[in-house]
């Protein structure tokens, strides 16, 4: 594995594309019915991360790190009006190389080197359709070089007689392998070579129709894990081999008859054993225009606190940014990857669809996301951190049948 897929899976497998199911999904702003028709789609995806900001290393300049494109391929049909199944099939290639440690630096066995890395990766969803609910059972594998992921999810949805109200209880456990042996890993003189982590979750879901034009969702979510966390690609990094942590999420959804438009609002709570609290706020607003023409355009704003155990920038590697900060004397646990300093974080996005007929739609999607260390609204951030940031473009085309 090269030095990005750890980072990878941790940011861009989570936030954008993964295939891989790492806990059961929240229940629809919709009650629960069999479908129809199938549908099958295509998307591609570009990625690509880059840093600015006043440290030695990208003072006066961009400096480019992840570049990813991923190709998607999704297909669902009914079965005898009371079953569904879906099956998503996803290949994404990564090139560049995550910093070492915080915003700067590489060792010297993999400076300045371009990093390749190819991911496989499918999932497969069986759901049964009841007149008042459905259960949906999933498996979902993913494949590198040096890191396997396996898991399997079972959830299922219950509404009340006057379908006003559904209750959603769901449970999903996934297995990973980690292989250490790449010559970066044996040069740090771990002698770990072959790691795996095992991670449990679960999801109670309530979805309530208020109005003839709103909706609101509350669900709780709980995951405990075990195993490796630590990034073996950063050094210094040594983390707690267990993390538990607790979400809570609303969403609220409020339609428009004067402009027939929806609006989406969302608000997330995490909360982790390593310390780190977050708080995410989500908008959208979903606008029908003539023509078979749909815009939507989005903001999310982000905001989290430190780890415990985070170390930040130290004096020597503000001036010398080959050098990573030493290890707090003492520290059992410890580790320089900005993802677990405190930080803000602010995502725009426009998404423009087309309806070609003949059960045709074709759709776009900008996003672009910018990281501050000064935006984080609870803790302190880390000033000796270069500013981080992503755009995101994804095109796509679906037809039912």
């Amino acid at each position: 594995m090269t030095p990005v897929s750890m980072k990878r899976f941790s940011f861009y497998g989570a936030a954008m594309l993964g295939a891989a199911v790492v806990m059961p999904s929240s229940a629809p702003l919709f009650a629960d019915a069999a479908p129809e028709r199938g549908i099958v789609s295509l998307k591609y995806l570009n990625y690509q991360d880059w840093q600015t900001g006043d440290t030695p290393l990208t003072a006066g300049m961009t400096r480019d790190r992840i570049g990813v494109q991923a190709l998607s391929l999704m297909g669902m049909v009914p079965i005898a009006g009371k079953w569904s199944l879906g099956v998503t099939l996803l290949e994404d290639l990564v090139t560049g190389a995550s910093p070492a440690y915080h915003s700067s630096g590489f060792p010297s066995s993999v400076s300045g080197a371009s990093a390749l890395d190819l991911r496989h990766a499918g999932d497969l969803q069986l759901t049964r359709y009841f007149s008042r609910g459905s259960l949906s059972g999933g498996l979902s594998y993913s494949r590198e070089n040096d890191y396997i992921s396996r898991s399997a999810s079972l959830q299922g949805n219950w509404e009340t007689e006057d379908k006003n109200t559904t209750f959603s209880l769901g449970g999903s456990f996934s297995s990973d392998t980690i292989d250490l042996s790449s010559d970066h890993v044996v040069e740090t003189k771990r002698s770990d070579i072959r790691q795996s982590k095992k991670v449990y979750s679960g999801l109670f879901g309530i979805t309530r129709v208020l109005t003839k034009k709103d909706i609101i969702q509350f669900n709780f979510g709980y995951s405990s894990g075990q195993g490796y966390y630590t990034d073996p690609f950063k050094e210094p990094d040594n983390r707690p081999g267990d993390r538990e942590n607790l979400t809570f999420m609303t969403r609220w959804n409020h339609h428009f008859d004067s402009t027939d438009g929806t609006a989406h609002l969302s608000y997330r709570y995490y909360s982790d054993t390593w310390g780190i609290r977050a708080h995410t706020l989500g908008a959208e607003y979903v606008q029908p225009l003539p023509h078979g023409w749909t815009l939507t355009p989005g903001l999310r704003l982000y905001s989290q606190c430190a780890a415990d155990f985070y170390v930040p920038v130290g004096d020597n590697e503000k001036s010398h940014p080959e050098a990573a900060t030493p290890k707090p004397d003492g520290a059992v646990y410890y580790s320089e990857d900005q993802r677990l300093s405190s930080f803000g974080a602010v995502t725009l996005g426009l998404k423009i669809a087309k309806n070609l007929g003949r059960s045709w739609l074709m759709d776009m999607k900008y996003e672009r996301y910018e990281q501050r260390e000064e935006w984080s609204l609870f803790g302190k951030g880390d000033p000796g951190l270069a500013a981080f940031n992503t755009r995101n473009f994804q095109i796509g085309v679906s037809r039912e049948f």
